[in-house]
Order: structure tokens, then sequence, then C-alpha cells
């Protein structure tokens, strides 16, 4: 049996109150892709971290192509070893053309001592590397131009042009369409044939399933199990993850149709959104679907009037309501999630108890002062009702977990007198337990007679919790669904414009 590309000894990582990694041993055979799986705060993000230089182990071994390593720079693991990691926040600059991204930092000089750069010949190169991986993308093209799809293709070419040996891909497709989708999976096919070993981080199992030679699991520091993923099925992982059976997928609790808690009439932008009309209930989940681009945020962001309108009318409760500004909307019970969690719904360089209250901060102020203790019993109040996991209230937001960070924002929001909740992929990029949580405070909010409205990427998410859901095509809506009407197949078939039921 030939030696394993990397080897993985005892290694153990701790952090102030936690050990991240505890004993963990794998190995990673060349040309192989090996999915690392597990729960937000497994430890996936330390070992990778270990992997690419930004912390190094307190104990154990790390063997690399036959070669122990007794420390490691981030610079080092892509220059000298051909260890590249793409994160699911990609590293571009969108004011730079695609080639000048590819070689930033490593530019291809016509003249070394007057640092003249030759860019024919980084056009060229470019151009080459792209055609190897069989993307039609214009070296010349800015990224900011380039859909999320071909900027992933980007961050590929780059890291073929620093000569990757070890491509480690975090959470590739969070924000990948179908097809998107299949093209970077034909991209790493091609890659690993090359004798590329990859690394891939998902928490979508049916791709794991799909992509994966073997996949190893990490829960709390240990590992589980590394096996094949031939053979394996979703409910194998999702046992391994959380150590248990995890049930029903998607929780869902009988409701009762409530009073219409917002109604929205005529809604169109300059932009993308045309004539859309819709209602949501006090005391259901109204599941809005759509693919890449049919303009399910930019409705969310045109309702709390974080973008502006060109036409349509608002109404909360049944009466007609302005609203021009999130602060509006906000008066009048509507709160929106956003799908960015670490770019727009979170102070991550803030603490819990900040994130917690941030969204109602009056509510805590005496004549000019903020009085803190009411303010931590209500930060408290938050992380004991929802669960989150954080050493204290003073913890820093960006140290929790990615499920965590997801129910800090849905505290804050909570903490507010909102009563109309707008869900923006609430579960994108957490893990199956996590999801499990998200959908019972869900379940919890109508319960209480909130009405809640779910936009989501995933069809058997918008399934399995919606009691209605429509269905957006190119800024248009083409469709309206019972829960009982409602499959997979019409949902498709109405995102992809090819029929029309709306109502």
């Amino acid at each position: 049996m030939s030696t394993p590309f990397l080897q993985l000894r005892n290694i153990s990582k701790a952090f102030p109150g936690v050990q991240a990694l505890d004993n963990v041993s794998i190995d990673i055979n060349k040309g192989e892709i090996h999915a690392l799986l597990g729960e937000n705060g497994a430890g996936k993000s330390t070992l990778i971290k270990l992997l690419t230089g930004v912390h190094h182990w307190d104990s154990g071994t790390v063997t690399y192509d036959g070669k122990e390593l007794t420390s490691i720079t981030p610079s080092q693991a892509i220059r000298e070893y051909g260890i590249v990691p793409i994160y699911q926040e990609l590293n571009l600059i969108p004011e730079l053309d695609v080639a000048e991204n590819i070689f930033l930092g490593r530019e291809v000089l016509a003249n070394e001592r007057f640092r003249i750069i030759d860019r024919k010949e980084i056009v060229r190169r470019t151009t080459e590397i792209l055609e190897t991986l069989g993307q039609n993308i214009s070296p010349t093209a800015l990224v900011g131009t380039l859909g999320v799809g071909k900027q992933q293709m980007v961050e590929v070419a780059k890291a073929l042009s620093i000569e990757a040996r070890l491509l480690i891909l975090d959470e590739p497709t969070a924000s990948l369409g179908e097809d998107e989708t299949e093209d970077l999976f034909r991209v790493m096919r091609q890659l690993k044939d090359q004798g590329v070993t990859i690394i891939f981080i998902s928490h979508k199992l049916d791709e794991v399933l799909e992509i994966s030679d073997r996949f190893t699991v990490l829960r709390d520091g240990k590992k589980i199990v590394t096996t094949e993923a031939e053979g394996a099925s979703k409910e194998d992982i999702i046992s391994y993850m959380v150590g248990r059976k995890l049930g029903d997928q998607y929780p869902k609790m009988a409701t009762t149709q409530g009073d219409v808690a917002l109604e929205v009439r005529g809604l169109s932008t300059a932009s993308l959104l045309s004539d859309i009309s819709f209602s949501a209930y006090r005391g259901q989940v109204l599941g809005v679907a759509g693919l890449v681009g049919a303009g399910r945020t930019e409705l969310a962001r045109a309702i709390i009037g974080a973008d502006p309108r060109s036409s349509g009318r608002i109404f909360v409760n049944g009466a007609e309501v302005q609203i021009n500004s999130p602060k509006d909307a906000l008066k009048h019970g509507i709160a929106l999630l956003t799908e960015d969690r670490k770019g727009q719904g979170l102070f991550l360089g803030n603490t819990v108890l900040f994130n917690a209250t941030v969204a109602n901060l009056k509510r805590y102020v005496r004549r000019i002062l903020i009085d803190v203790n009411r303010q931590k019993d209500a930060a408290a109040e938050v992380v004991r009702q929802l669960g989150i996991k954080t050493p204290g209230l003073n913890t820093m937001t960006l140290q929790l977990s990615g499920g965590n960070q997801q129910k800090v924002v849905i505290g804050k929001w909570l903490n507010t007198d909102a009563d109309i909740f707008i869900f923006d992929e609430p579960t994108r990029g957490i893990d199956v337990g996590a999801k499990v949580e998200v959908y019972n405070i869900i379940n919890q909010l109508i319960a209480d007679g909130a009405a809640v409205i779910m936009i989501s990427s995933e069809l058997p998410e918008i399934l399995g919790m919606s009691d209605r859901i429509i269905v957006l095509s190119e800024g248009r809506l083409t469709a309206e669904f019972s829960r009982e009407e409602a499959t997979q197949e019409k949902i498709m078939a109405a995102a992809t414009g090819g029929i029309n039921h709306a109502s």
C-alpha cells in the first residue's frame, strides 16, 4: 500500500477555554477528493488553518509528501508546498481583471530592474490556464462583472497558476446554482486525474456523496471516522456528525393560518423586480424559491427599504405603510435576517452581548446611559432561549461557530418588537444539527403568531418547512403553491419560466 500524501498523527490544538482538536489522525491519499465533515465547531476550520500555516499544532506530527513538517507559515504553505485554500468568501479584487487577480503578487516582469510587468505574458498564461479548465472566461474581464460561479473558477485558476498540489475547498458550492456546481465538480475531477489532492468541506451531504472518494467526520474536536463515500448514506453521515440518529430532518409543525400580516402589491424595482404581489399570514411559513439571480434577496431588500422601489404598495396588518429604510421596516415589525450574516448580519469584531442587543439598544438606555445590567440580562436570555454555545457574553462573535453566529443574528431580531421575520438563506453554511435548531426556532415563532418568510436555495428545505410557496423567475412571481400542491418538479418548472401558476 502506498504512503499517504498527507498524514496527520495525533494532532491536538487548544485555544483559551476550547480544545479545538483532540488527538486527530487522518491519512489522505494523492489524487484523492477527501471530504472533511462535521458540525460547526467540530474542528474543521482549525484543522485547515493548521495545514495552511495560520495556526501551529500543539502536539502531533504532520507529514506532507513524505516530509515531516515541524512548522509552516501561510507563505510557505502556498509557495513551497503548494497547499492552496479557497474559502467560501472569495479572495479576489473586483476592480482588477481576471489575469491581474490570478498573478497578483507574482507578476511576470518584462524588465526586472524597472519592475515593468509583462502584461502580454500574464494574459497569455491566464488564457492557457482557463482553457485547461474548459472555462470561457476573458482574462481581461473585470472580476466584479463575473457571477459567483465564474469567480470561483478564477480562484481555481489562481491555484493552478501556483501549481497547487493540495487544494482545499471550503464550502465552494454554498453560493452556486446547480449548473455552476456541476461545472465545479467537472473541474475537480479533472484536477484529481492530474494528481491534485483535494480536501472538500461542505454541509451539502448529497454533494459529498457524489464527488468524494472518502470522507472524515470530526465531532467536538475528535475524529469519529474515515471511510469510503461509496456505499455510505446521508443518514450514516448525519449519525456520525451528531452522535445520534437525527430523526426528521425538517421538523415541520402543524399550523393554523391567521390574519394577513404582510401584503405586497405590485412591487417593482428599476433593475430587476416586476409587479410582484403576495400575502404572508400569521402562523405560517411562506417559502420563496427561485434560481440564483431570480430576485429573491432583492425582493426582501425592497420590502424593508434597503433598496428603492420604483412602484408598489406594502400593507402591514391591513394598513398601508411607508417603508423607505430598514429602520422604517422595524418600526412596523418587519425584520430581515440577511443571507450574508458575516458581512451584514453581525459585528464580528464585537461581543455576543453587543450583537444580541444592538438592534434595540434604546430599550436599555436610562437618561443618556445604557443600563448594562439590563442589557446583560437580555443577552443572557437570548443565549439561553436559543441555546447559543459561547464561553460568555463578552466572547467575540467571530470566535463562534457558524451555527452559533446564525443564532446570534436570529436572537438580535427576536430581541426587538418584530413579528414579521424574513429569513434569507437561514441555514446556509451551517451543519445539519444546527439547521434543525433553526427550524425549531421558526416553528416557535409561528406558534407565537408571527409570520415568517423563508428564502432558500435548497428545495427540500422549502418543501419541508413551508406552508405556502411562491416562486420567482427573472424578477417575476411565476407560481404560488400550497404545501399540498408543491413538488420539486413544479417549483423547478416555475423557477425556469416553464409555467405560470401565480395566483
